[in-house]
């Protein structure tokens, strides 16, 4: 069986990233039904150390742009520097849905033995092969990402189950 870098990266970020479209559509939804401002959930975080739900949900998108772009050998989509509250955040997801499926699927698929460098918000430079920021760095990060925007929720009291984490069965 072989898996191109196109379906390995696109085709997993794109319905993870409309799944977690769908988890601050259910916050918002939770929030509005108890009376309170959205913005506490997205200021919330599973350890005083840790990422916001903000700033969680603000790099699923990053490593999914970063690492597409840089297959792809394009630009990463950037985003202004304002504090986005939720319906932002949403618009966020949906450009950056848009962004990746907009790279050409022959130069994703190219991009997995050719050399590229992905730069930390620190400003340190890291370099990979196309393949290992794929599938060593950017999908786990990505997936940390979405995963504790989840169980922040969860945590809140969200009512939220695996499924909603998992999306609606895929076809291969």
């Amino acid at each position: 069986m072989t898996i191109s870098a196109y379906e390995a990266s696109v085709g997993v970020f794109v319905p993870y990233l409309h799944n977690l479209s769908g988890l601050l559509d259910r916050a918002s939804a939770y929030a509005r039904t108890r009376n309170f401002d959205p913005a506490v959930l997205l200021g919330m975080r599973l350890f005083p150390n840790m990422y916001s739900l903000r700033q969680q949900v603000g790099e699923a998108n990053r490593h999914a742009v970063a690492c597409c772009a840089l297959l792809a050998g394009h630009e990463p989509l950037r985003f202004s520097d304002i504090e986005p509250d939720t319906d932002e955040l949403k618009l966020r997801i949906a450009a950056t849905i848009d962004f990746v499926q907009s790279l050409p699927r022959a130069a994703i698929d190219e991009g997995g033995d050719k050399e590229v460098v992905f730069t930390f918000k620190s400003g340190t430079q890291r370099a990979f092969t196309g393949r290992s920021l794929l599938l060593s760095f950017s999908m786990p990060q990505f997936f940390f990402h979405v995963t504790t925007a989840y169980d922040i929720l969860r945590h809140a009291g969200v009512d939220l189950v695996k499924k909603d984490f998992l999306g609606p069965p895929r076809q291969p």
